[in-house]
């Protein structure tokens, strides 16, 4: 029997024990610049497209996000002078023009309205409901049910994953909303179809019309027959019983505070949490308080994009590859986290509210987890001259949320450290993208099973950070290690150093990583120093592993332009929110990051944001199947000179009265 429970109907605990958990369900009666989006919001949203005419019975909501206020008008304003604007794309599922529409909640109007060109702009994110779609148009199409016949397949037992289309040679696909379907073979309904792949069959669908462009039928493959149902106890057998409780509390309550819905307050940290049906967690405000004030750090923080792109060149799945972000929007599918499985300890959650495509208010109970953890050692010496014996523990905040997007799970953890580092971790999960296995030594994908195989792939994943550090313009400096050649001044040749670039235009800022030097990258403000009288910087250390591994002239390489750099800084402004550009669903490409740096505008000294792109290169594994350990990929932010010494000697001995024991 299952232990996880919802801190909403906790689990009966022995008597005296502390609450293992402390639930916000999104409900304050506050609303500032940063605070999250509120039921009677959305609503007075829809109301006002109503009431312009905007949103008949045929229209549906493809996004409704907060917009960031203008930075200084935000920081300026009194609480109850902040206009509150959602941005929302309509798309009319009868075809008529599709719209992108600003409206002030707070004035109850129309602030614009944009019709959309789709054969230039791209198509709106997918929506939930076509997901089933392109399953139910499939199912009656009459070349379908042939090619199926031929496999002497059930259409009933037949499931249908619903793909964006992407851009290849199809003209005709221009401005007409497609998706493409898969199919998997269910015979039961705990069967895992992952397991069963029908391969060598492809539908191309316009969910506008309803109708199907193209039935590809390369010829029928064996499908698969060994089952993946990772519960059934035939497959698992015994289940383990070693594992004794591992219990964490905290009897005094965790060390962090929230203020309203979301200002967090820890140790010396300060942020606030936001959430976006599309980026899904975004930190703003993110300061530290040092010597009796809090220091800006960052204004900023989101995963602002993520592309899944795959490497089987079969006719099949060529055409592979999914914007998660942009496309399938990773916020609306955020889960509802549960104690004792998702989040373990003092736990305080955050129940964001979202839209669904009518523009009512949905809330994701318990949508984001937030917990202090302790982290290791932070610092330790047992000094032979002075005796001193010192050891001091880290701890760091968790904020994070999980999402599943068809068959693979992603969590997106931010960690805050005691000593002033920003860690961000994705973790990936959930169920491989399968197919046929061709046979022995393919060179474009794993065999899991008997028969079965799963693409070669990436996860990639695009982070936006706007550096604001003391508040002010940003410098960003590139260092590599260098290695001293032996001469007149390295007599012995034992001498290294180190090199700094500063990347002064936004030309110059698109670099990749390099472990053979340690590459990393400072941000720095030149406007405020240390006691050193050195710049305030913080550095950004990438994991280095592949970027974006296509061809350079492919669709997805014009698409994804972001995930082929490690490194992009652009002059901040507040209309480039998304490295792909807002419209990433069939678009051509070139958007975004791209687009921007075309300008080549001057960036030491300014106002910036820095893009940086890490992920995971996936080789599956047999153990990967049939579900999928947690693999992680990320970025560490750690200070550079901000602060005058070490933040943390003031951190406590462990336990109190400052005694270790034996």
């Amino acid at each position: 029997m299952s232990s996880c429970h919802s801190a909403e109907t906790p689990a009966e605990t022995p008597a005296g024990t502390p609450a293992a958990a402390v639930v916000n369900t999104g409900a304050d009666d506050s609303t500032s610049a940063y605070s999250l989006a509120k039921p009677e919001e959305i609503t007075a949203v829809r109301e006002v497209l109503e009431a312009a005419g905007l949103f008949p019975e045929t229209a549906r909501i493809a996004y409704l996000g907060l917009v960031d206020p203008p930075r200084n008008a935000a920081e300026a304003a009194a609480e109850d002078a902040v206009d509150r604007r959602f941005r929302v794309f309509l798309l009319d599922t009868a075809g008529g023009k599709p719209h992108d529409v600003v409206v002030s909640a707070t004035a109850r109007a129309v602030v614009s309205d944009t019709v959309l060109y789709t054969a230039v702009t791209g198509e709106l994110p997918v929506l939930e409901e076509e997901f089933e779609v392109v399953e139910q148009i499939l199912a009656a199409d009459p070349d379908w049910l042939t090619a199926l016949e031929k496999r002497g397949l059930d259409v009933a037992q037949v499931r249908v994953a619903p793909l964006s289309a992407g851009v290849f040679e199809y003209p005709e696909e221009k401005g007409r909303r497609i998706l493409r379907g898969l199919a998997f073979l269910q015979t039961h309904p705990e069967d895992s179809a992952w397991a069963h792949p029908i391969d060598g069959l492809v539908g191309y669908v316009d969910v506008t019309t309803g109708t199907v462009d193209q039935v590809l039928d390369f010829g029928a493959v064996p499908v698969p027959q060994e089952h993946g149902n990772y519960t059934d106890p035939a497959l698992t057998g015994p289940l383990r019983t070693t594992q004794k409780p591992i219990s964490i509390t905290q009897p005094e309550g965790p060390s962090f505070t929230v203020t309203g819905t979301n200002h967090i307050e820890w140790e010396k940290w300060h942020l606030d949490v936001g959430f976006d049906v599309r980026e899904g967690l975004v930190l703003y405000n993110i300061g530290f308080e040092d010597g009796g004030r809090v220091r800006r750090i960052l204004n900023r923080a989101s995963i602002a994009e993520m592309v899944v792109p795959y490497g089987d060149p079969a006719p099949t799945r060529s055409w592979q590859n999914y914007f998660d972000t942009g496309e399938y929007l990773v916020g609306q599918f955020a889960n509802s986290l549960e104690l004792g499985c998702d989040c373990l300890g003092e736990i305080h959650y955050i129940s964001p509210t979202v839209s669904d495509s009518r523009g009512n208010p949905r809330t994701i109970r318990n949508g984001i987890c937030m917990h202090e953890e302790d982290a290791s050692i932070l610092s330790k010496h047992s000094d032979l001259w002075s005796g001193i014996n010192y050891t001091r523990r880290n701890r760091r905040l968790v904020i994070s949320f999980f999402t599943t997007v068809g068959n693979y799970d992603y969590g997106f953890y931010w960690y805050l450290y005691l000593d002033g580092t920003i860690e961000f971790e994705a973790k990936a999960t959930g169920v491989v993208f399968t197919s046929a296995y061709p046979g022995k030594d393919y060179p474009y994908a794993s065999e899991m099973a008997p028969g079965l195989g799963a693409p070669f792939h990436q996860h990639l994943f695009g982070a936006r950070l706007d550096f604001a550090l003391d508040g002010g313009p940003g410098r960003v400096e590139e260092e590599d290690a260098v290695r001293v050649p032996t001469g007149p001044e390295n007599l012995r040749g034992n001498a290294f150093t180190r090199k700094r670039t500063v990347l002064a235009r936004e030309s110059e800022a698109a670099r990749d990583a390099d472990g053979a030097v340690g590459r990393t990258w400072v941000i720095s403000n030149p406007e405020s120093r240390n006691r050193l009288g050195e710049a305030v910087a913080y550095k950004l250390h990438p994991e280095g592993q592949p970027t974006l591994l296509a061809a350079e002239d492919s669709s997805i390489f014009r698409r994804a332009t972001f995930a082929s750099k490690a490194l992009w800084v652009t002059r901040r402004d507040e209309s480039q929110r998304y490295p792909t550009g807002d419209f990433v669903n069939q678009h051509s490409g070139g958007g975004g990051i791209p687009e921007w740096v075309k300008a080549d505008r001057e960036i030491d000294g300014q106002d910036i944001s820095v893009w940086h792109t890490f992920g995971l290169t996936h080789f599956p594994r047999v153990e990967d199947w049939p579900i999928m350990p947690v693999d992680t990929t990320g970025f560490k932010l750690r200070p550079e000179g901000f602060f005058d010494r070490s933040p943390v000697l003031d951190v406590p001995a462990p336990e109190s009265g400052g005694q270790c024991h034996r």
